[in-house]
């Protein structure tokens, strides 16, 4: 009974097991500097000097990439609707019920179809530019103040690439602008054009496979109900999520962690095949392909795919409902 006591005195109470009391008071003004201290020796550790080479990697496969698409675009046809981010490579568009932009219309009606450009796509996902990656929060008076680049950018720059001031800025890293710069090129050859395909769908893989690196080293993160994405380990507090239904959050955004997609967003279309009708349509879409646009394009133009996507593409597969015959019966089989 004595030891209780003196465990009691000292801190312990007795329920069945042992348990701690913290009953002592943290006096938080005391603890701030030695936060902020931390902080600031957790930044000296940044850029991690073996993720560099990765980085320069990357920022180089992204401009390859936008110069291939630019240059396949001259040759291949894309169409993009009108009221969704719905894309197709092709002449016509399909006739598959999947667009869901008509204000204060019925759902899953058909695309009304229009020219298409580069940034239909790659996705533009643009974020604010930080000094350096530890920097204080952004507030939302302050959302003015800083530069909006492209996140990839914002990451490989954190990530220590080679970048010189003036490429920073979000102008010179538009794709348009970057598309309008590609030299003319309506004379390639056949062979010059698949060489081109496969050198932009390795440039593809290689940047998302890149970022897939870099995210595992830097903290990025993204809004749980759009597509913000903030490079750094905690979000700003700008108000800008325009998801009305959580309006009651006055725009804050919900942060979680982003993953590659969230950065490099894979555009996916449907793809034709072969042994599909000329038009693709609406009672038939499930037995058609969906795979990245970049895929599509590159494969079109006569690059070699790699087998990973073969079931994405699904090559050998029907077009639609086959018709089983036995002893003169026809029946269609229940998918």
């Amino acid at each position: 009974m004595e030891g209780l006591r003196k465990m009691a005195r000292c801190g312990f109470v007795f329920s069945g097991k042992l348990r701690r009391l913290y009953g002592t008071k943290v006096d938080l003004r005391k603890l701030r500097p030695m936060i902020l201290k931390r902080i600031d020796k957790r930044a000296q550790g940044y850029p991690v000097r073996a993720m560099v080479p990765v980085a320069n990697e990357v920022l180089q496969a992204r401009n390859v990439l936008i110069h291939g698409i630019s240059t396949l675009l001259d040759f291949l046809p894309l169409t993009a609707c009108k009221f969704c981010p719905e894309i197709y490579i092709g002449e016509q568009g399909h006739l598959i019920q999947t667009c869901w932009g008509y204000k204060h219309r019925a759902k899953n009606r058909v695309h009304e179809w229009i020219k298409g450009g580069l940034n239909d796509i790659l996705v533009p996902v643009e974020t604010f530019h930080l000094n350096y990656m530890f920097q204080s929060v952004i507030r939302h008076n302050e959302r003015f103040d800083f530069d909006r680049i492209p996140a990839v950018v914002e990451l490989c720059w954190q990530a220590g690439a080679d970048l010189q001031e003036e490429n920073l800025n979000s102008s010179s890293w538009n794709l348009e602008a970057a598309s309008e710069s590609v030299p003319e090129s309506q004379h390639l050859l056949p062979d010059d054009l698949a060489s081109t395909a496969n050198k932009t769908l390795t440039a593809w893989e290689t940047l998302r496979s890149g970022v897939e690196k870099l995210l595992l080293v830097y903290p990025v993160k993204v809004c749980k109900y759009c597509s913000e994405v903030h490079v750094g380990p905690s979000g700003h507090k700008a108000r800008l999520c325009g998801v009305f239904k959580y309006e009651g959050w006055k725009g804050a955004h919900f942060w979680m962690k982003a993953n590659v997609d969230n950065l490099v967003p894979p555009k996916m279309v449907w793809r034709r095949r072969p042994q599909d009708p000329p038009v693709l349509v609406n009672e038939r879409k499930d037995f058609y392909g969906r795979v990245p646009a970049v895929l599509d394009l590159c494969s079109r133009a006569g690059a070699v795919v790699p087998k990973k996507y073969n079931c994405m593409m699904k090559l050998q597969g029907l077009s639609g409902p086959a018709n089983n015959i036995f002893f003169g019966i026809t029946r269609e089989p229940n998918f």
